[in-house]
């Protein structure tokens, strides 16, 4: 049987899975009944794998409208007695966090499991938030696993051990577990739960005034304690190997420490903790005891170090080495490189491996390679907007931009990005700096984005007169993280054609009297339009709508239109070197003094056209 999805497979099928398309697989052998997210890199594999087999396996799955939503959503068919997933990346459990913090107490009947993909070293995110934290604050189970393997059989246990304690429990993963690839073994797919799902009518657990509230709290906290006890006894708690020495660890940080022992040359025990809360206080304790010195290896926060010290207070006199001696940093990721290093200084023993050489190796190798810095595609509509931006309202203006890949604008030239703090909140800064400075002040938001977080901020501008220009980029996609849908595309994650909901209608239902929606590559328009909100007494709103270049590119290929081509006409061209200068487009390059355009690259939007101050920009075939 051909199967187009890697997920999908008989019991003991192996195969080699991401992360996320790991905990795919394990959310269909948990049966589950709904599935909701709001894409982000590292967690999008999740929800999009589930995405494309949903019909298939019978089950519901949402992109939410954000992450708060998701958690909800999901919550009410748990709270029903339903199997639920929820998936977000680090940052989104900021956005759900109020509804986790009151779900902990409410509970769930049938299993709930949210999560969280952590992104050390930042590589796709505004910060290193270490969520781990999130379980302790919320009081609620969470699971780290090392593998695409681990993270499919904890997803499942997380099912059970969530129906167990009626909690939710939470999956953390970190960027390396998410996009690592290992061997996954199938297990069974489960059916559906045959037992009935309605709404437990039970205002005492459900309705969360303070006189309930208070009871759910003990109710909470008694749970926790059934926890501490199912994670002394876990066999995800568990000791690998054998040695004087003990090494406390969890998730990626086991990979690893097991890698460095092994160039070492060293023989220890460690520690590998699955449940990392609530912690097993027992086991923690009588390993610390029985090992000299104790090593703890874990990514961004001290958070096992601190519990362990606190857990190891009787056996105070052995050595305990982590974070706080300096020996492993509390930013970025962790590597056998610095872990081996650590290691070293801690027992005197120098690794086999010759990192100085590697160091010389790869500088050599670094020389050969072109500088890539990240840039918009050719052909992106947002660099014509940010185009016209720059023209209608200069360098003096404020502009505060979004999360997107349109936070690439803030780079030279283009320069559209003064602040970005997190989603949505482009809107809000813009009416606080416009309250405070006489400066034009321009909130630049994506239409995701737009939709996620950027609402309560357009009504507080509206009602509270602040005064400046929203503009939208509307490309008609979350292209950030893989052209998932969104609620003004018009369909579903079950792939279902929905009518969509327009920008500029929601727009003027707040309040919002100057909204417009413009043609990014009509830049005479573009340009015109921007001056013209500018000089708006009340917040004002463009909407710079234009399907995303690359899936432009992909539907013309696959209809076999033509693509059109822009070659610059070298009699013409007095290599002043605007087109390089203003717009910063991949496909313009020059070679040996001369300007050209790489036809592999061009997509034909004619923006550098437009702006070439000599006209010797033309349509091939054509000419100015």
């Amino acid at each position: 049987m051909d199967y187009a999805s890697p997920i999908v497979g008989n019991e003991g099928t192996r195969r080699l899975l991401l992360g996320n398309e790991a905990v795919a697989r394990g959310a269909l052998e948990a049966g589950i009944q709904i599935a909701t997210a709001y894409p982000g890199t590292p967690s999008s594999e999740i929800a999009d794998t589930l995405s494309k087999v949903a019909r298939e396996f019978g089950l519901y799955m949402e992109y939410s409208v954000n992450e708060k939503v998701a958690v909800e959503v999901a919550a009410g068919a748990a709270v029903c007695g339903a199997r639920a997933l929820v998936s977000m990346k680090h940052v989104g459990l900021n956005v759900a966090a109020d509804t986790l913090m009151t779900l902990a107490y409410v509970g769930v009947k049938g299993g709930f499991v949210i999560v969280t993909a952590d992104d050390p070293s930042a590589w796709s995110s505004q910060n290193e938030q270490d969520n781990r934290y999130y379980a302790l604050l919320a009081n609620i189970p969470c699971l780290e696993p090392s593998s695409p393997q681990d993270a499919k059989d904890m997803l499942l246990y997380g099912f059970s051990l969530s129906e167990q304690l009626e909690l939710p429990v939470m999956l953390r993963l970190v960027t390396r577990v998410s996009h690592m690839r290992g061997v996954v073994t199938f297990g069974q797919i489960q059916e559906k739960k045959s037992c009935k799902v309605e709404f437990p009518k039970d205002p005492q657990r459900f309705v969360m005034v303070p006189a309930n509230a208070r009871v759910r709290h003990v109710v909470l906290l008694e749970k926790m304690s059934s926890a501490l006890k199912i994670s002394e006894k876990s066999d995800f708690n568990r000791i690998v190997g054998r040695g004087r020495i003990g090494v406390v660890t969890s998730g990626a940080s086991f990979n690893y420490c097991m890698e460095s022992l092994a160039l070492l040359g060293m023989k220890a025990s460690v520690l590998k903790l699955g449940i990392i809360h609530p912690l097993p206080a027992r086991l923690i304790s009588n390993f610390v005891r029985r090992h000299n010195p104790i090593i703890i290896v874990e990514e961004l926060e001290p958070y096992l170090e601190l519990q362990v010290k606190a857990l190891s207070r009787a056996a105070y006199n052995i050595p305990l080495y982590g974070k706080f001696d300096s020996l492993l940093p509390r930013h970025g990721e962790l590597s056998t490189r610095k872990v081996v290093s650590a290691l070293s200084r801690i027992l005197h023993k120098s690794p086999s491996i010759d990192f100085d050489k590697i160091d010389a190796e790869a500088s050599k190798a670094e020389k050969l390679a072109p500088s890539r810095p990240p840039v918009l595609c050719p052909g992106c509509a947002h660099r014509a907007a940010f185009y016209a931006l720059k023209v209608a309202a200069g360098n003096r203006a404020i502009y505060s931009t979004d999360i997107g890949c349109y936070a690439l604008g803030a780079q030279p030239p283009l320069s559209i990005g003064d602040i970005l703090i997190c989603m949505g909140s482009s809107v809000g800064l813009a009416g606080g700096i416009g309250k405070v400075v006489d400066d034009p002040v321009i909130g630049v938001v994506g239409d995701s984005t737009f939709f996620h977080a950027s609402i309560p901020g357009l009504i507080n501008a509206v009602y509270n007169s602040h005064k400046f220009v929203c503009v939208v980029l509307d490309n008609q996609t979350t292209a950030m993280t893989s052209f998932q849908p969104h609620a003004g595309t018009g369909i579903t994650g079950m792939g279902e054609q929905v009518k969509p909901i327009l920008i500029e209608n929601i727009a003027k239902a707040c309040g919002v009297e100057f909204v417009r929606v413009v043609d990014p590559y009509d830049l005479k328009l573009a340009i015109s339009t921007v001056r013209e909100a500018l000089q708006h007494p009340a917040p004002s709103v463009i909407i710079f709508r234009r399907l995303c270049s690359i899936l432009d590119l992909q539907t013309k290929r696959r209809k076999g239109e033509k693509i059109p081509q822009y070659r610059v006409e070298e009699s013409k061209c007095n290599r002043c070197m605007a087109c390089i200068k203003l717009l910063a487009c991949p496909a313009i390059l020059v070679a040996e003094g001369k300007v050209f355009i790489e036809e592999t690259l061009c997509v034909g939007c004619g923006i550098c056209a437009q702006i070439c101050p000599m006209h010797a920009i033309a349509k091939v075939g054509e000419t100015n």
